[in-house]
């Protein structure tokens, strides 16, 4: 999958796209024809760079709702003719995602097309899941005839069978077809469970890879060889030289941290840093300015794994690299630094943000750390975080860093955060709007009586709908 385009944020697309409570408020604003158009682009064409993380369907959902929209282009996009040559779950997921929610605020039309996709189309697994949270037992039973044709009764076809059932995130239809009278149903489903739990039971008494020797260079080579086969065993192999390794043993792993071959050099590098060794901060700087790669991000990830306070005192000394470990030291001070690390931190942020961009990965960490530390004058950058983002995970934990050194945060993004895709940010705009604005005191009326809502997102809803009730 191609990572998606996302339009600039001052736009009613770029916000949708983005999930901000902002893209609810001004495609309500816009011309219905337009905020359909836009709205459709995005269930169509998701949005996400990490759709297995990020939310947008409940998002979706709500709007669809807010517009009266109707489910047409949904319609159009699953029953196309690529849906038989482009299976990849990213190209329906969304819009399945989106109609199990829409089926859940009692759409029909949204439960009639999931009933028609598992019939018929090729993610139908993912469809099913959907119908299995919000369908009735009868419609699930309707179901069993045409899921079961796609697997043929022949030993591969009843293997398949067996993976599905086995693999099913939800088991609701199975268990029901399960009870099906009839042999090519019941039957057919019985013996798949029970061969799915035969094939799990397999696979725990059978486990499969290569295993190092019990020794420390058994486990040495065994980093080596995994190298050799390009997987990285650094930390497993760290692992098994806990289970192996002796006082005895030090200065040969010290030796193998410091010059051995590529595998058992990472290897002693991540073992030392796990137990703390005096050497190992100085042997991490050494490979860290190193030229080979792998050493290198292994020095950097197992100085990543420290939490004692000598890892934080020389990051303070490393923070002003130019280089991978410098961005290390930047993430751990805003972990695990100090108040007095506090200008330090600002200034990782701002240089991330001004030489990488709004979506720089070292930009979840050093967020973080600005709310942790209460940075006042960090603000303005994470404004300019929270509004440019694609990353609603991001834009999220820039929500919470804003609320803990942004005055203005009650009165301004949280107000928008209540509309927002991501259910923590909507709990932390829940727990700081400004109750005063009478967007916010009929936004969190809504959430609180919105069956499709979080729990936690209700829980701090009505932490401000207590004694105040009447104020709401």
């Amino acid at each position: 999958m191609f990572d998606p385009v996302i339009a600039p944020s001052g736009t009613l697309l770029g916000l949708l796209q983005r999930g901000r409570g902002d893209g609810t408020l001004h495609a309500l604003a816009a011309p219905r024809t337009e905020a359909l158009a836009t709205l459709n682009h995005c269930v169509l064409n998701d949005p996400r760079h990490d759709w297995q993380v990020e939310n947008r369907s409940l998002y979706y959902a709500r709007l669809y709702l807010d517009l009266h929209g109707g489910l047409d282009a949904i319609d159009h996009h699953l029953f196309r003719a690529e849906d038989h040559f482009d299976t990849e779950e990213t190209r329906t997921g969304l819009a399945l995602a989106v109609l199990g929610h829409l089926a859940s605020y009692d759409r029909r039309d949204a439960l009639d097309l999931l009933r028609r996709y598992a019939a018929t189309g090729a993610n139908w697994a993912w469809a099913l899941d959907e119908l299995a949270l919000r369908d009735d037992d009868t419609g699930l039973r309707s179901l069993a005839a045409p899921v079961l044709a796609r697997f043929p009764a022949t030993p591969e076809g009843d293997a398949e069978l067996a993976s599905a059932v086995r693999d099913a995130f939800e088991p609701r239809p199975w268990r029901l077809w399960a009870e099906d009278p009839r042999a090519a149903v019941g039957g057919r489903i019985k013996a798949a469970g029970e061969q799915g739990s035969f094939d799990r039971w397999q696979r725990q008494m059978r486990p499969s890879g290569p295993r190092p020797g019990w020794s420390v260079q058994a486990v040495f080579d065994w980093a080596q060889q995994g190298i050799e086969r390009g997987s990285e065993l650094h930390v497993p192999a760290a692992r098994c030289l806990s289970a192996v390794a002796g006082p005895e043993d030090r200065p040969a792993i010290v030796e193998a941290a410091r010059s051995g071959p590529e595998g058992a050099r990472c290897a002693a590098l991540h073992y030392l840093a796990q137990i703390a060794d005096p050497v190992v901060l100085d042997l991490i700087e050494t490979a860290a300015g190193g030229l080979e790669r792998t050493v290198s991000d292994a020095a950097v990830s197992a100085f990543e794994r420290m939490c004692g306070d000598e890892a934080v005192d020389r990051a303070r000394g490393w923070i002003h690299r130019p280089d991978a470990l410098g961005a290390s030291a930047a993430g751990v001070l805003a972990s695990r630094g100090a108040p007095q690390d506090a200008q330090l931190v600002l200034g990782a942020l701002r240089e991330t943000v001004r030489a990488e961009g709004p979506d720089a990965q070292p930009l979840w960490t050093l967020v973080d750390g600005a709310g942790r530390l209460g940075i006042a004058c960090a603000a303005p950058v994470l404004r300019h975080v929270y509004r440019e983002t694609a990353s609603s995970h991001l834009r999220g934990r820039t929500a919470r860093a804003l609320a803990a050194t942004d005055p203005s945060y009650a009165t301004g993004f949280a107000v928008e955060c209540l509309w927002d895709c991501e259910e923590t940010t909507r709990e932390v705009a829940a727990l700081h709007a400004e109750t005063g604005d009478v967007r916010v005191a009929e936004r969190l009326r809504r959430l609180a009586a919105d069956p499709a809502e979080e729990a936690e997102v209700q829980t701090a809803v009505r932490s401000r709908m207590g004694p105040d009730a009447a104020a709401l």
